[in-house]
């Protein structure tokens, strides 16, 4: 190998050419986020499916608590954001990422909310005899 080569990083591979302290993930971190993912969907799936709950709300909000980690779980092993990539600027994107995040569950869940309770409900009747 010249020592050209050897100054670009051609060498054995070590250097990817990502830098800013980027980290790679080994095959058992991809396998760990997967099974974690796994785990994190079937279980809400199970919470709607088997209805071990009474309460509506009570599923609800344990199904949105999974989505929460989940999205921590992605952001981890599969987009490897941590304090130390790219200088920072991962955990700016990811407080723009959650604030936009909630500024849209909070609104729609608001507009919802209202347009189920504002909304006056009609039979059929009286449908059939609206001009």
């Amino acid at each position: 190998m010249s020592a050209e080569a050897a100054h670009h990083g051609q060498g054995h591979g070590h250097d990817h050419g990502h830098e800013g302290g980027a980290s790679h993930g080994s095959f058992g971190s991809y396998v760990t986020g997967f099974v974690l993912s796994v785990i994190l969907t079937a279980i809400p799936f199970w919470l709607v499916m088997a209805r071990p709950l009474e309460s509506a709300l009570w599923t609800g909000i344990i199904i949105m608590a999974f989505a929460a980690v989940q999205i921590v779980v992605h952001m981890i092993y599969f987009l490897h954001m941590n304090t130390k990539s790219e200088g920072g600027w991962t955990v700016l994107a990811l407080i723009f990422t959650v604030t936009l995040v909630v500024i849209t569950l909070t609104g729609s869940l608001w507009v919802m909310h209202h347009m189920n309770a504002n909304m006056m409900p009609m039979s059929v009747e009286q449908l059939r005899h609206q001009p």
